[in-house]
């Protein structure tokens, strides 16, 4: 059975352009994927702690047993996360951008897949990703204008940190200028049809 995770990361809910994008694309992928299980993630009313010293040292590896129950609960959560991600053919992600970057709440999620020896390991040639066979969307949203202006902190922040973690085979689809009056129209109709011909791929 076919699996998608959606993680959800606007403040503004279901209102969000980003997660309107991402139902878009999901409500086409459903008809394609009768039988297939849609998974989704909401990191704005379920969000992931952000990383203190001990939930570091715990995700890293550097406490020694027993945990404390705190310590296995941090434990526990990721490798929640992580076997929710495993079991997904394909990831869509909506990514809104917040004062220059991708959400806080988006942010801590990574944090807590990024695994040495896990998720990636290095070796003599750098480091090698160890998740593999994953499509994923990006839906990246922007009130400006910022693609190919040296000043994108968001989408190519996200190939990046995926692309350690083994996960390159990713499509991205923006949409700018939401915040610029009538530009903002034309903007979202033209992301609408890219998610409409990346749905029928």
């Amino acid at each position: 059975m076919a699996t998608l995770l959606h993680l959800q990361t606007s403040l503004s809910g279901t209102e969000g352009q980003s997660a309107q994008l991402a139902a878009r694309y999901i409500a086409q992928w459903q008809q394609r994927n009768p039988q297939g299980q849609v998974i989704v993630r909401d990191l704005i009313a379920d969000p992931v702690p952000h990383l203190d010293s001990e939930r570091m040292q715990v995700l890293r590896g550097m406490v020694e047993a027993p945990l404390s129950a705190t310590q296995q609960a941090v434990l526990d959560q990721s490798d929640a996360l992580l076997d929710e991600l495993q079991a997904a053919d394909e990831i869509v992600i909506g990514v809104p951008l917040y004062n220059f970057s991708i959400p806080t709440q988006l942010k801590s999620y990574l944090d807590h897949l990024a695994r040495a020896g896990v998720t990636f390991r290095y070796t003599e040639n750098g480091p090698e990703g160890l998740i593999a066979g994953k499509k994923v969307v990006l839906l990246a949203t922007r009130g400006g204008l910022y693609r190919e202006q040296g000043i994108d902190f968001q989408v190519p922040f996200m190939k990046q940190f995926l692309g350690f973690m083994g996960m390159t085979d990713v499509d991205v689809i923006y949409a700018e200028g939401l915040a610029m009056g009538p530009l903002a129209k034309q903007s979202l109709s033209d992301a609408q049809q890219q998610v409409d011909q990346l749905a029928q791929a």
